[in-house]
């Protein structure tokens, strides 16, 4: 019976580990690259699998897009990381602690300071670059429509000057009135009102 039992156990543990040892044999090597602007692509060698991503040149050195306008504290700037350690133990006057005379004098200061930190780096900046790159696009096409009107201002004041220098020159013939402006010859002149 032990060594059914004994038999059982080493075939059960060859099955259980014959999936691990097909998982550990080696596979496909899969090789991942990004490539900017015109790079040659790298050649795949042997049984290698080359999986290329190809972007603009002008991304290059760039901070990758998913980390540009990132909130996560992990990317907060090594400056703004030590001005947080400075105020660890500051007491006193302009600390705002509760510890020491007059440290409750540094919370405004300090409300203040965290107030126009958060305005610099929150998502209203970015919507200011945003602003100002429509009004930058807006002041392109004014330039020009500005020179359209321009030329089109320039070409009246020329024919004004024209008609100027026309009428300087000398008086044009007299034109007849036209036939509406002339008086009718049948009709008897109008009698004079009595006095």
């Amino acid at each position: 019976m032990k060594r059914l039992a004994l038999a059982l156990g080493f075939a059960a543990s060859a099955l259980i580990a014959s999936p691990t040892l097909a998982q550990s044999a080696a596979g496909d090597r899969v090789k991942m690259v990004v490539v900017y602007g015109d790079d040659p692509a790298p050649v795949a060698e042997g049984d290698e699998i080359v999986v290329v991503a190809r972007m603009p040149e002008n991304d290059r050195f760039r901070i990758p897009e998913a980390l540009r306008f990132s909130d996560d504290p992990a990317n907060m700037a090594w400056a703004q990381r030590v001005e947080r350690l400075e105020m660890i133990g500051a007491f006193g006057q302009l600390s705002c602690s509760t510890a020491g005379a007059g440290g409750f004098t540094g919370c405004t200061e300090q409300l203040i300071r965290q107030a126009y930190g958060e305005r610099a780096t929150s998502g209203e900046v970015r919507f200011s670059q945003l602003i100002a790159a429509a009004r930058a696009e807006r002041l392109s096409t004014i330039d020009e429509a500005a020179r359209a009107e321009q030329e089109r201002v320039e070409q009246i004041e020329r024919e004004y000057m024209e008609r100027l220098a026309r009428e300087a020159a000398g008086p044009a013939p007299a034109a007849a009135p036209p036939t509406s402006e002339r008086a009718p010859r049948d009709v008897p002149p109008l009698a004079q009102p009595p006095q």
